[in-house]
């Protein structure tokens, strides 16, 4: 193997290791082109079960869009910078158009992030609304889902004509894929709202995670399925998914009916992500893929939860994570008091809080695996969070040793190691959003 380069914050750490120990898992290959302006415009013109995006909107129309945090790489200054200028030709108002920030309960977008997520001709040009998932004056309550979910929601999703959804497909750990529903619940929901959705994750009668919860999986997936009732209480009138690569920039994008778009972009993504492999390993090091995929710890465990699918039981794992804005929220900590992920699993079904989940989760791989985590965390943080701090690559790999078969994998979460006979299993239907029958 020659030396790469593996994504750290904003910039890169080196790694070169034998091609006879160590394998890469990428399949960046498959990304394709980073599509053009002309390309974009033809995903709209042609849009996945819906009319074309110029027949749905003219003068008159307030159009709301939602757009991701800084949390999440989406192309969005590409995407918004066309979409808006197009909504415009067809008569749309500028005073008619507003953009807010699906943030669910995370920190606000900074001015700075603003600029980046929309260009300056869009930011300085349409209004920009900042959701804040605590504060009740900006809630509106639409009652409950069949499933006894409390939906509370943005205001501003009820105040326009239509509503237009923005964002990126990946993997996700419990609502299978990112995307589409997303925008609405977690991202624009009340705490209570997104609160009530992910403890849908964790199965209180048998312990455990929930059956259908996992990577990858939309049907039978209690979560998904939970933030997919919500979200068609709003009606979206659109829906743009894109695809990005590791430079976040859009390889493909899937526009149209706000389920059915996402649902086709889910679908090729799975079968352009999944890596086979021919066996777990003993060692996996993993970079979430620089910045903003680890922006903090909560961000970059997805790309902890990746690599335990390639490492064996009792293996290593060495994440590379700068974690510039800390752990993701600041009482983070406070669910690494418990003694092991049973208390804590136990602690969630009497007084459960969003993200005590995804502590949860990170609890059990520090148990199942050795985590060596190389970040800008303090040392202290990362031996409470159950994890080995490293402060460089070389430091966590000398650690470990030299006698050892290893992967590498330089996008985390971008993609998902499947073990091959598993992995032919389910390809029955190539791309299948299901469990296996």
């Amino acid at each position: 193997m020659t030396e790469i380069q593996l994504g750290y914050g904003r910039g890169s750490l080196s790694f070169a290791g034998e091609e006879t120990r160590y394998q890469l898992l990428t399949g960046a290959s498959r990304a394709g082109k980073p599509l053009t302006d002309v390309e974009i415009g033809e995903a709209l013109s042609a849009p996945i079960e819906s009319p074309p995006l110029d027949d749905l909107f003219s003068a008159g129309d307030s159009v709301l869009i939602v757009v991701s945090d800084a949390t999440r790489a989406t192309a969005s200054a590409q995407i918004l910078n066309l979409l808006v200028r197009r909504l415009i030709q067809n008569g749309v108002s500028p005073a008619s158009l507003a953009i807010i920030f699906a943030t669910g309960i995370h920190r606000p977008v900074t001015p700075d992030e603003k600029i980046e997520l929309l260009t300056p001709f869009i930011a300085q040009r349409v209004k920009t609304i900042d959701h804040a998932a605590y504060d009740s004056s900006q809630l509106v309550s639409l009652g409950t889902t069949e499933r006894g979910t409390p939906v509370e929601v943005n205001r501003a999703l009820k105040e326009f004509s239509h509503v237009i959804l923005t964002g990126a497909i990946g993997f996700h750990y419990l609502a299978g894929f990112t995307g589409g529903r997303k925008s609405i619940c977690p991202g624009l929901a009340s705490a209570r709202t997104i609160e009530a959705t992910h403890m849908l994750a964790l199965d209180f009668e048998t312990g455990g995670r929930r059956a259908g919860v996992a990577i990858g999986l939309l049907d039978g997936n209690a979560v998904n399925e939970e933030c997919e009732r919500i979200a068609a209480m709003i009606k979206p009138g659109f829906g743009i998914n894109s695809v990005v690569d590791e430079c976040g920039r859009a390889v493909r994008v899937y526009a149209g009916e706000w389920r059915a778009a996402h649902r086709e972009g889910c679908r090729g993504y799975l079968a352009d992500h999944s890596i086979e492999i021919e066996e777990q390993r003993e060692v996996v090091i993993v970079s979430c893929g620089g910045y903003p995929h680890d922006i903090n710890l909560i961000q970059a465990h997805k790309s902890l939860d990746m690599a335990a699918h390639a490492c064996v039981d009792g293996g290593s794992i060495v994440m590379l994570a700068e974690c510039r804005d800390g752990l993701g929220r600041p009482d983070f900590l406070k669910w690494f008091e418990a003694k092991d992920s049973g208390a804590l699993e136990e602690r969630l079904r009497h007084a459960y809080e969003v993200n005590g989940q995804t502590a949860w989760s990170l609890l059990t791989k520090a148990e199942r695996y050795r985590v060596y985590l190389v970040s800008e965390l303090p040392d202290q943080d990362v031996r409470r969070l159950r994890m080995i701090p490293a402060r460089s690559l070389n430091d966590a790999l000398n650690e470990i040793g030299a006698d050892h078969q290893g992967y590498v994998m330089p996008h985390g979460a971008r993609f998902l190691p499947r073990l091959k006979s598993s992995y032919r299993t389910e390809r029955g239907s190539a791309g299948s959003l299901s469990q296996p029958a």
